[in-house]
């Protein structure tokens, strides 16, 4: 097979499946499974490794002996990380592969995983626990953007367009599993076990998992034939000006800022939770379970969602439904969570939250995609991730800012808690992202209009083999 030669032999293959082309129809292969689950695992393994903390943040601060702050920074430094190198992580998936990808991704997954457990061994000075968590922490947080891009990628490499909307949602969602893993076993382990380092050791295994059948099992770099026509035209631009062609597309930055908007609302809520119930009494395990149960309906909203779109193709009304019912629940949430004892209404609010906010994340990932093809999927979603990662981190320092300590509260749980009216600040900005994102975003669905030119001129026929 002829490699890539610059950014216009990109690793999708197109050029190469061009060149192999066009047979009377396309073909997808079982192998397009195995590699689904390769980046369901390694994105759930790296989305448990990020939010190992954040169900727990006061007692790990007092395991590590550092402020709530420091233990923050073991969340926020994947936000710190993703906002410096996924350009270059989008440049990497697009130009040289799909596979390499996963695979650097997962050896930095289990590398880290591994630090992390081993600086908190017993031998290892005090003083040098927290910097060693925070290093396997941050070589965790460099993989996040070569799996959490590739989504798009693997969707448009590997399946048909009738499964694309599917696939992305079932790799992207594995991220969401992680995290609301992390939510439940987070406590569960250190009530147990009444240790960090048997927390650590357990979230190291499936990160282990995954780098040895990435490694091992992943050995192509695109099918032998294109599962849809729009991996047949190759794409002739520079990986710059397919950055330059983003940020001249209207409907893309629209996109670009308000989605990203919401991600980094999300980022915050899954990040304070914990410190925002405790201090109206709630414990550590009813906010995990707040945030599983957002979790779980955010899941069971995605499969449906993918369904749907793959079926009907409505990626933008969608995307504008989901964000303003999102918005309705931050709203109500940010009211409920300066109430105690009143831990239905919570947990229903969350469920509501989960099932609106994080389902539409794959779906908006594909409508990048069609408002900017031809330009490469890991760039327009990887574009949009940082946006995303940007505002979660001024959001975050914004909110730390604006926090005020609430120890003496006499509802308060926690040994350092967060105050509760930050709900109405992320409220307020999850709402302006939303209004402006439906009355500003239009588009059409370029990728769709491609294919069915192509199908139409050529006949083109799809077939499982």
């Amino acid at each position: 097979m002829d490699d890539a030669a610059g950014s216009a032999e990109s690793e999708d293959g197109r050029s190469h499946l061009d060149a192999r082309n066009t047979a009377a129809e396309f073909r997808v292969y079982k192998t397009r499974l195995f590699i689904l689950f390769v980046l369901c695992l390694l994105n759930c393994s790296n989305a448990m490794v990020w939010l190992t903390f954040a169900p727990v943040a006061d007692q790990t601060a007092q395991y590590l002996r550092v402020s709530l702050n420091l233990v923050n920074w073991l969340s926020l430094v994947y936000v710190v990380v993703a906002i410096f190198f996924s350009l270059i992580t989008t440049w990497v998936l697009d130009s040289l592969g799909l596979r390499f990808s996963l695979i650097m991704g997962s050896w930095l997954n289990m590398l880290g995983a591994i630090l992390r457990v081993i600086g908190m061994l017993s031998c290892i000075p005090e003083r040098a626990m927290f910097p060693m968590v925070m290093g396997g922490q941050t070589l965790c947080a460099f993989a996040q953007p070569l799996v959490i891009f590739a989504p798009t990628k693997l969707a448009a490499l590997w399946f048909p367009d009738h499964q694309r909307a599917t696939a992305n949602m079932m790799a992207s969602m594995a991220n969401a599993v992680g995290l609301l893993l992390a939510n439940i076993f987070s406590p569960m382990i250190l009530s147990y076990t009444n240790t960090l380092f048997m927390l650590l050791l357990i979230y190291a295994i499936p990160a282990t998992v995954a780098c040895f059948l990435a490694t091992v099992g992943i050995r192509e770099r695109f099918p032998p034939t294109p599962p849809s026509a729009s991996m047949v035209t190759p794409s002739s631009e520079f990986f710059l000006h397919e950055v330059k062609l983003l940020l001249t597309n209207k409907a893309y930055m629209v996109l670009l800022v308000c989605f990203g908007s919401g991600m980094g609302v999300f980022t915050c809520f899954s990040t304070l939770l914990e410190q925002i119930l405790c201090v109206k009494g709630y414990s550590n395990d009813f906010a995990g379970l707040c945030g599983a149960v957002a979790i779980v309906f955010g899941v069971l909203g995605a499969f449906l969602l993918g369904l749907y779109v793959d079926k009907t193709k409505k990626f933008t009304e969608v995307t504008k439904i989901n964000m303003c019912l999102t918005s309705l629940g931050c709203s109500v949430f940010a009211v409920v969570s300066q109430l105690s004892e009143q831990k239905f209404i919570i947990g229903a609010v969350c469920a509501w939250f989960g099932l609106f906010g994080y389902s539409v994340y794959p779906v908006a990932m594909e409508l990048g995609v069609e408002c900017s093809y031809p330009v490469g999927e890991a760039t327009s979603s990887g574009l949009i991730f940082v946006s995303g990662q940007i505002q979660a981190a001024l959001y975050l320092l914004l909110l730390q800012a604006l926090a005020k300590p609430m120890v003496e509260s006499p509802l308060s749980v926690c040994a350092t808690g967060t105050d509760a009216n930050l709900m109405l600040v992320m409220a307020g900005l999850c709402t302006l992202g939303t209004c402006c994102f439906v009355g500003f975003f239009h588009t059409d669905y370029r990728r769709l209009s491609a294919e069915d030119c192509w199908n139409n001129h050529h006949g083109i026929k799809k077939k499982k083999r």
